[in-house]
């Protein structure tokens, strides 16, 4: 189905580029295989209004695609159609050394993904358009090398439907939970943030905007039919908002005890370590929303001594994890 319907774009697209003239919804139906084939004479007028409903969708999706198409409407009133060969033509495309380099590096970094093929075939019409030759857009231009890996298989799915705007369905398990639960979310955003992707989006249960780590989503990404129910930010900053719940944006500072020899990420943010002996040092770290989850990953090694609302979450999120 998928590929009878990129015939059917193809052919759609290639006479209303070919035509000279407008041509009608008569016309176009007429000569279009696809639309012959699927509501050719004495499909009658149930064939007519199905037609007519695929032709709108077709028309809108090279519309989608980027191709200007023209509605005209000559003396008689009839309708036509036509994409003008000068409306849907790109201007010459000329890069210097840095850009295509930079469009090379693009490339490279999307090398695990499904977007690979594409970032490469995109190269490659750049250089038949003009794309000096003496410029390598995949020569290496440093020691080190970019990558963002994408091994969730929960990444093309949610990027599609950040595109298209459509609600997704997933299980998600929290780091502080066993199981993992259903969440219902319109999805806004993607982004890279110290090697994990995030997902930034409106929870609808929870009725809040919401940020998702990728890796811990489970199973399949579902869709759902009905359209976003919140309006979707200018701009949206997943980085920004991973590093405020991970404890990173703090305006106060909380005490704890840390087992000697253990907890090292904990020990480069602290602002003063103090020996109290018997195997434990005494940290004093900034405090921000998401600290108390993060505390929790170093288990028995961490107690929290101040402040005390601090302590208590942390104790409830352990005793959660207890109960499985």
């Amino acid at each position: 189905m998928a590929i009878a319907k990129a015939e059917r774009l193809m052919n759609l697209a290639l006479c209303l580029l070919g035509t000279r003239r407008p041509l009608s919804k008569r016309e176009l139906r007429e000569s279009i295989e696809a639309y012959v084939e699927a509501f050719g004479p004495g499909k009658g007028a149930a064939g007519d209004d199905s037609f007519s409903r695929m032709f709108e969708r077709d028309k809108d999706d090279l519309r989608e695609l980027g191709l200007v198409i023209e509605t005209v409407e000559n003396l008689d009133g009839e309708v036509g159609y036509l994409a003008r060969r000068d409306s849907n033509r790109l201007p010459p495309i000329t890069l210097d050394a840095e850009e295509a380099a930079a469009l090379g590096l693009a490339a490279k970094v999307w090398q695990q993904a499904r977007l690979a093929g594409a970032a490469s075939g995109a190269l490659q019409k750049l250089r038949a358009a003009g794309l000096p030759e003496d410029v390598d857009p995949y020569e290496a231009h440093g020691a080190l090398e970019p990558r963002i890996p994408v091994h969730e298989a929960a990444f093309e799915p949610l990027m599609l439907a950040c595109r298209d705007r459509r609600p997704v369905i997933f299980d998600y398990r929290k780091a502080t939970a066993a199981h993992p639960e259903a969440r219902h979310v319109e999805p806004w955003a993607l982004e890279c943030w110290r090697g994990h992707w995030y997902l930034a989006g409106w929870d609808r249960d929870r009725g809040a905007e919401r940020v998702f780590r990728l890796s811990r989503i489970t199973g399949r990404v579902r869709s759902r039919g009905s359209g976003f129910t919140a309006p979707v930010p200018d701009v949206v900053t997943v980085r920004e908002t991973v590093a405020t719940w991970a404890g990173e944006v703090a305006d106060r500072s909380a005490l704890i005890r840390l087992r000697s020899g253990a907890g090292y990420p904990l020990r480069a943010k602290a602002t003063k370590v103090r020996e109290l002996g018997d195997g434990w040092d005494e940290l004093e770290i900034p405090y921000g929303h998401g600290l108390d989850a993060w505390l929790v990953e170093f288990g028995p090694d961490v107690v929290v001594l101040e402040p005390a609302e601090l302590r208590a979450d942390v104790v409830d999120r352990l005793r959660a994890v207890a109960k499985g």
